[in-house]
């Protein structure tokens, strides 16, 4: 069964909280989305990343309402993610720096250093104050992501026989209070890797889209057109985003938010759903019937087959790629003809 990509192999992505808000970036992509309630897919907003905010390592949100955004030996605090509206950077002391994952919860700042199995809580990053280390308790280890709000801390769990969920706790030392809750697809669908979990993994496979035969005892030369699909089929995905209220730049038009989401499905490995490849040279453009002309010598009794490679997710294929290969043989090409990714 497919899984969401944990934070060390989605550079960009990450989680953060602030009162009543949820977040999950995705700097990979420039936007993020807002919501109140995971679990019931509430209030699915999604806004674009200032370019000044994108590239991040970590981000994580204080209850002063100010997002805090690492980037090597430096944060950047700023009070929206969208505008990068009062904007301020800190160097990141040394102590602070390094970890795995960032956030803050109850008026403090922790950093979790996985490797180590212990967490660090402080009241400033830039001066490293008030620094306390604490072991992760057994239960709390193992998070792909990590996040936190005024009096919680979260943190999304390793994919189970119950698909993808996350941990809420008071106490990361102890694990108090634990309560488990279930991801609503719709946010799934956001996450990276998400798509194979709602949809289906990605394939990639050879059609056949004709097949001409020479039934005589003599030569014979085919000219015709065949006609066939190429392109994205918008209309298939387009059911990604109807809960989503997407506030992105006017260079995302619509629908190609999820775009971007499947190029991104396609071209990470089989563990995660994906199939390794890239995909930015095809044609992503609303597909739309091609004729082309086709000029053939078929000897006698020869049969030609005219193949078409497509990719899809789940049973739905969804681009129509420009590759076709002609041949005698029944059984599809088993060549991938796109480059790979380097996801």
């Amino acid at each position: 069964m497919p899984a969401i990509l944990p934070k060390s192999k989605a550079p960009g992505v990450d989680f953060c909280g602030v009162k009543e808000y949820y977040y999950i970036v995705r700097s990979d992509l420039g936007c993020y989305m807002r919501s109140t309630n995971f679990n019931e897919g509430k209030d699915l907003n999604v806004f674009s990343l200032h370019p000044s905010c994108q590239g991040g390592e970590h981000y994580l949100a204080h209850q002063d309402d100010l997002f805090y955004i690492i980037k090597g030996g430096a944060y950047r605090r700023v009070s929206n993610m969208n505008r990068d509206t009062e904007a301020v950077v800190y160097n990141l002391h040394p102590n602070c720096q390094g970890g795995d994952h960032y956030l803050s919860a109850f008026g403090f700042f922790y950093i979790i250093f996985q490797s180590k199995g212990v967490y660090r809580r402080i009241t400033n990053m830039n001066t490293d104050s008030d620094a306390v280390e604490y072991s992760l308790h057994p239960s709390c280890r193992d998070g792909l992501y990590y996040w936190g709000i005024k009096d919680y801390y979260y943190f999304v769990k390793p994919h189970d026989e119950w698909g993808i969920q996350y941990y809420r706790t008071t106490n990361f030392n102890k694990n108090l209070d634990a309560v488990t809750y279930s991801f609503h697809p719709d946010v799934v669908n956001f996450l990276p890797g998400g798509l194979a979990i709602t949809q289906g993994s990605a394939f990639g496979t050879w059609e056949a889209i004709k097949t001409i035969s020479n039934d005589s005892n003599t030569p014979i030369t085919w000219n015709k057109k065949i006609t066939r699909k190429v392109g994205y089929d918008k209309e298939k995905m387009s059911s990604i985003e109807h809960n989503w209220s997407v506030s992105i730049s006017a260079s995302y038009q619509s629908g190609a938010l999820t775009e971007a989401i499947a190029k991104y499905q396609f071209s990470i490995n089989t563990q995660y759903g994906g199939k390794s490849v890239n995909t930015e040279q095809e044609n992503w453009s609303e597909a739309t019937d091609v004729e082309e002309s086709v000029s053939l010598t078929l000897q006698p009794k020869e049969k030609i087959y005219i193949w078409q490679y497509q990719l899809g997710l789940g049973k739905k294929s969804i681009l129509f790629c420009r590759d076709m290969k002609f041949n005698s043989n029944p059984n599809p090409p088993t060549d991938v003809p796109l480059p790979p990714s380097n996801q």
